[in-house]
This record gives C-alpha cells, structure tokens and sequence, in this order.
C-alpha cells in the first residue's frame, strides 16, 4: 500500500509504504534510484536491521552496480561511481563521538554534487547538515513500513516524483 500526502500548504510532503517483503524494498530502491538528483543528502533511519541497506543495495543495483553492496558500519563510507551519480553510502553507527564524523574528513563528501546516504546520520550531529530527504523504516506487521520525508525544495521534489513512478503519472494525494 502506498499512500502520498502533498501538503496543503508549505508542510513537508510525505510517501508512505507497506513494504511485506525484502524483495518490494530493493523494488523501493529501484524506483528511489530513477527519482536522485545530484547532491541530495539523504538520511536512512531505522534500527538495526529494519532495512536501510536493502533499500541502499535496490538504489544501487537499479542505477547499474552488480557488485557486492554491504553496510560500511566499519569503513565508514562506501563511495560508488554508477551510472549518472556518484553515490556515497555512510554508516556512522560505530561512533562514539560526533567529532569523529570531523576527525575522518567526511565533510568534504557532502558539499559536492554526489548522493550523500547515511546510516545512524544522529551519531554525527551537530556536524552533519540537516537532509533533504529523510526515509524512516520500521518493522510493521510481517514486513516494514517505509516513510519518505522531503525536508527542502529538493526532497519535496523527490518524494512526488517517487510517488509518481510508484503509482504512474497521476499519483493520488491525501490531504496532508
């Protein structure tokens, strides 16, 4: 079930989705990877293993990567070159501090035209820039529940193109 919420006024737009199965997240990430745009910093959120490296993996194998797809908890960032974007998947999940996010010289990533995703985006804080697209999942049922938040001009945009890939041309909004 796929429910898309535009809102009213200058609220954020929401897309919400029932996800049964592993394979309808990698399907999720496929359809999010036709939607990126060149520096979008996204923010995974979830516990662990709600599913914010099979939605990472759906992105990346849609966009092209046939190689391995693991979550970087202990590199820290695995950076992938595919197709027409240069994305970047951070794990930040083993930090103690918000300053090893500066000590590693991470920074340097988020300033250019590459997709920033990032795990555990919390551990980094306040260094880290708020996201333009938050995607929170959660265990629901017998599968999870994936939330799509635009938080800047360039998420909105995203979250109601992804809406419009998920559901066709028309999508059908719920008053937010």
């Amino acid at each position: 079930m796929i429910e898309f919420i535009h809102p009213a006024d200058d609220s954020e737009a929401r897309l919400r989705a029932h996800l049964p199965s592993e394979a309808e997240t990698l399907a999720l990430g496929a359809a999010l990877a036709q939607v990126l745009r060149p520096g979008l910093q996204i923010w995974l959120q979830g516990n662990l293993g709600s599913g914010k490296t099979t939605l990472t993996r759906g992105v990346l194998r849609a966009l092209g990567h046939v190689g391995k797809v693991k979550s970087p908890t202990y590199t820290l960032i695995e950076p992938y070159s595919v197709s027409r974007l240069n994305l970047y998947h951070f794990d930040f999940y083993r930090f103690n501090s918000p300053d090893e996010y500066l000590d590693a010289g991470l920074d340097e990533y988020f300033s250019g035209d590459g997709v920033c995703v990032v795990e555990w985006p919390e551990k980094a804080l306040p260094h880290l820039a708020s996201p333009d697209l938050e995607i929170l999942l959660q265990p629901q049922g017998n599968g999870r529940l994936a939330e799509f938040i635009g938080h800047t001009d360039a998420g909105q945009t995203c979250v109601i193109e992804l809406a419009k890939v998920l559901r066709g041309a028309n999508p059908t909004p719920v008053p937010g």
